[in-house]
């Protein structure tokens, strides 16, 4: 278990540095794509999404090695930092693997976004609050943001598991001591008893995660939570 909370550890630093990337831009590209509906701008984001998703994250990880790392010394080849280093050393250690899986998960949480954004946005609730002369901005603050992320925050908890136990081949090519590659060298060894916890512990964390979002997804919902409160 030493070596898996390790694994764990170093998983968390990747998992939390890409969320902090991937939620924001992903979430206002999908806002923006449903606002500009049928635009270029509205294309753009979709077409340069479905572009990257269908990039496997290990070939985008041997790109942005080829194109950023080896042009670039600002960009390191090894994600794990010198040990002893600060937050802002292990950051840059970090940014070539957050942005493949940006590159991969952009695509997809954008249009989650956009589908459910679009369809809020044709809604009664909405179409009353600009005729009241409700601003834009406040109307997607008050009506659309809370029931248009719903489904993009279902999705996000169900990927989490995924981003700490199936990051395989991105934590192989970036040399990362993650999880992924915890389990994959325990099969290597036939290390029955790393593989054992390596893998429960993914299940675990993927059926937290996935909890974790369908609460936040009931507390966005005012009408679930008149449910859980009636039941």
């Amino acid at each position: 278990m030493s070596l898996v909370w390790k694994a764990v550890a170093n998983s968390a630093k990747l998992v939390i540095l890409s969320l902090l990337v991937i939620v924001p831009v992903s979430i206002l590209g999908g806002l923006v794509a449903a606002y500009k509906k049928d635009s270029w701008i509205d294309r753009l984001i979709v077409n340069t999404g479905l572009a990257f998703s269908a990039i496997p994250d290990f070939v985008a990880g041997v790109f942005l090695l080829a194109f950023l790392a080896v042009p670039f010394d600002f960009f390191k080849v090894q994600a794990s930092a010198p040990p002893g280093s600060g937050p802002l050393i292990q950051i840059q250690h970090l940014l070539l693997p957050v942005i493949a899986v940006l590159m991969v998960y952009f695509g997809y949480i954008a249009r989650i976004t956009r589908a459910g954004t679009i369809t809020a946005l044709d809604s009664d609730y909405a179409r009353t609050a600009f005729m009241r002369g409700l601003s834009t901005g406040r109307v997607f603050r008050k009506h659309i943001a809370r029931n248009a992320l719903q489904p993009t925050v279902a999705v996000l908890g169900t990927q989490l598991g995924y981003l700490f136990g199936g990051m395989v081949a991105l934590e192989i090519v970036f040399g990362y001591q993650g999880v992924g590659n915890l389990i994959i060298r325990a099969v290597d060894r036939a290390d029955y008893p790393v593989l054992r916890a390596g893998v429960l512990t993914v299940a675990i964390i993927y059926m937290l995660a996935t909890l974790g979002a369908d609460l936040l997804v009931a507390w966005m919902n005012p009408r679930a939570r008149q449910t859980l409160g009636d039941n």
